[in-house]
């Protein structure tokens, strides 16, 4: 009995024995673990933040009528270039009946005015030639009878102006016709012939006939989000890009930013513009989609590495990087770093451009790939 115990004793420390060497030669048999590694190189580093918006004027003027009517004729459509004075569009008016009718009468009132002083004027001359009155008398009454005159003629012109718009001598000042008031591009004319207009007025704004504006003189006007607001300031440089425009890039500089936000779709957006440099090459429509790239920071070739290489000391939060000496063997090196654009980093002080760095992301062997 004791005899069996031994022999099955044995047998287990052998199999055990056994099994232990067996797995130390398959795991001395297995690939080492290697890592990859990477060097710095030189490169531009641009820190941003992004806003979205659109090309417009930096001032566009909206040309309205001071009279109401019908347009008769258009002479001008968007894309033109006109001058300040050109002719617009034609508008024909359709008279106020209360007005004309006012009008009519006041023709009527200056009429029995004006008979009435001739009559007294007759009256005063044959007196004077009689001897009775003096020649002040006389000079009063052909005063009066003038005054009569002109009121009964401004009395036609004023019947003249609410029935047609304009009265004869007045030329260029007619109200029916629209004229601009600006230099620059008809960016687009609203109203066609036969639409009815309204005049432009202490109570109502009146009926855009033409925008105009100086297309050489264009803004981005965009938002940006509270999150990005505070990282902002004015003067920095933005570069635009438009998505009709494709491979264009626009400079331009942040003048303005709101200093109030609104709330739209939860979020409260603060608007900025930025002024862009005149382009010669490429006509800029304006209303284009846009995007801007607001640059907070930039530094030119500089060593630089991606920030997926850079560790941070659990203790001092300090940022390392791990460098190869030979054979995998590696070296903590601690480093300073600069601006990053979420990719790259700058590295100021800590590493050679030749030394090679640790990628954390370790690489096995694959036996099914050969190896």
């Amino acid at each position: 009995m004791k005899k069996t115990v031994t022999r099955i004793i044995l047998i287990l420390i052998v199999v055990t024995f056994g099994g232990a060497m067996y797995y130390l030669y398959k795991k001395n048999a297995e690939d080492p673990i290697t890592y990859e590694t990477e060097q710095a190189s030189k490169k531009t580093i641009v820190k941003k933040t992004m806003a979205t918006g659109s090309i417009l004027p930096l001032e566009e003027v909206l040309i309205k009528p001071n009279i109401s009517g019908v347009i008769e004729e258009v002479f001008v459509e968007g894309g033109d270039f006109v001058k300040s004075g050109d002719l617009l569009c034609q508008i024909k008016v359709v008279p106020n009946l209360s007005a004309l009718n006012d009008a009519r009468n006041s023709i009527d009132e200056a009429k029995i005015n004006l008979d009435d002083q001739l009559r007294n004027l007759d009256r005063q001359k044959s007196l004077f030639g009689k001897g009775v009155i003096s020649k002040v008398d006389l000079e009063r009454a052909q005063v009066s009878y003038d005054q009569g005159k002109q009121a009964y003629a401004a009395a036609n012109k004023r019947y003249e102006i609410v029935k047609t718009g304009t009265a004869r001598g007045y030329g260029n000042a007619a109200n029916t016709q629209i004229r601009a008031t600006v230099s620059g591009m008809v960016l687009e004319v609203p109203v066609e012939v036969g639409n009815q207009v309204i005049e432009s007025n202490n109570f109502n704004e009146g009926t855009t006939i033409a925008a105009i504006a100086d297309v050489d003189k264009m803004i981005f006007e965009g938002k940006v989000d509270e999150s990005e607001v505070g990282k902002i300031k004015e003067n920095l440089p933005l570069e635009i890009t438009v998505g009709a425009l494709e491979g264009k890039i626009f400079d331009a500089v942040l003048d303005y930013i709101a200093p109030k936000g609104n709330e739209e779709n939860g979020a409260i957006q603060f608007e900025i513009k930025g002024t862009l440099e005149k382009q010669d090459s490429v006509f800029i429509r304006a209303g284009l989609s846009a995007n801007a790239s607001v640059i907070l920071a930039k530094a030119d070739s500089v060593l630089a590495i991606k920030e997926a290489l850079v560790q941070y000391d659990g203790e001092t939060k300090k940022p390392y990087v791990e460098i190869e000496n030979a054979g995998q063997q590696f070296e903590r090196k601690d480093i300073e770093l600069g601006i990053s654009d979420g990719i790259y980093v700058e590295v100021k002080s800590g590493i050679e451009a030749q030394d090679k760095i640790k990628v954390w992301n370790a690489i096995v062997k694959d036996e099914n790939m050969g190896g």
